[in-house]
């Protein structure tokens, strides 16, 4: 059971990255060195065998980024977590706030906490600790304030900092029309398990990253159910209600 956990934890970490690629790398590997034992393959085998402990080095600096996001989940994640993140009441205030500064054009970068902790990236901005109001964020993103231009960061129904600084994504094929908060969100969901709400300055529009994937210019009510989701607010009884109110 205790291995079981530790796999299945593990295989979460991977998905969460890019470091699929690595196991599949290795895989393929395997494979290869498993044919040219059944055959007989010897010169193959002696290849291999020189070539391993260089294959290993390889793959370590090729995916290091990968492994540095591993091991830093591994040692940014909490064992006990004695919230379940922010309440309804708190969420609808978040997005009651993100649909005004939506219709006033206004950029917002909101981060919601999970698991893993936020600790490097709130050192960057201003600590708050003030509980979250629709109000206090259209305070903090508005054009004549000094922290609109960071990220606020939500944790236990609390704005811990505001005006905080978010790691750019690495990823290559993101559409030259996002602009920074975009890719700085994106950025945030491929190290972190955090969902990331994004309001564009110059469209309106409202988007959401997790799991290193980011849905653009979502509806109010679309958003606030792949958050209810995202942040286990919902049972799955619950997430059906929901879905088909959404539909009616």
């Amino acid at each position: 059971m205790i291995l079981a956990f530790l796999i299945f934890k593990g295989y979460q970490l991977l998905v969460q990255t890019r470091a699929v690629q690595l196991i599949r790398g290795a895989f393929l590997v395997l494979i290869t060195y498993g044919v040219a034992y059944f055959l007989d393959l010897r010169t193959l085998r002696t290849i291999l065998d020189l070539l391993a402990p260089s294959l290993v080095i390889a793959l370590a600096i090729i995916f290091q980024p990968e492994l540095r996001k591993i091991f830093t989940r591994i040692g940014q994640r909490r064992i006990l977590r004695l919230s379940s993140g922010s309440e309804f009441h708190e969420l609808d205030a978040v997005l009651s706030a993100a649909e005004v500064l939506s219709y006033r054009r206004r950029g917002a970068l909101i981060v919601f906490v999970r698991n893993v902790g936020q600790k490097n990236i709130i050192e960057t901005g201003t600590r708050l600790d003030a509980q979250i109001s629709s109000s206090l964020i259209l305070t903090i993103f508005s054009h004549d304030t000094a922290l609109h231009d960071g990220a606020i960061i939500l944790d236990e129904g609390k704005v811990i900092a505001a005006g905080c600084f978010l790691p750019l994504s690495e990823q290559q094929d993101i559409r030259r029309s996002f602009g920074t908060r975009h890719r700085a969100a994106l950025g945030l969901a491929e190290e972190t398990d955090a969902a990331i709400l994004i309001v564009s300055e110059e469209t309106g529009a409202v988007s959401l990253a997790y799991d290193a994937n980011l849905f653009y210019n979502l509806k109010i009510e679309d958003a606030r159910r792949r958050l209810a989701e995202h942040l286990e607010l919902l049972t799955p009884t619950e997430l059906e209600e929901d879905a088909v109110g959404i539909e009616e």
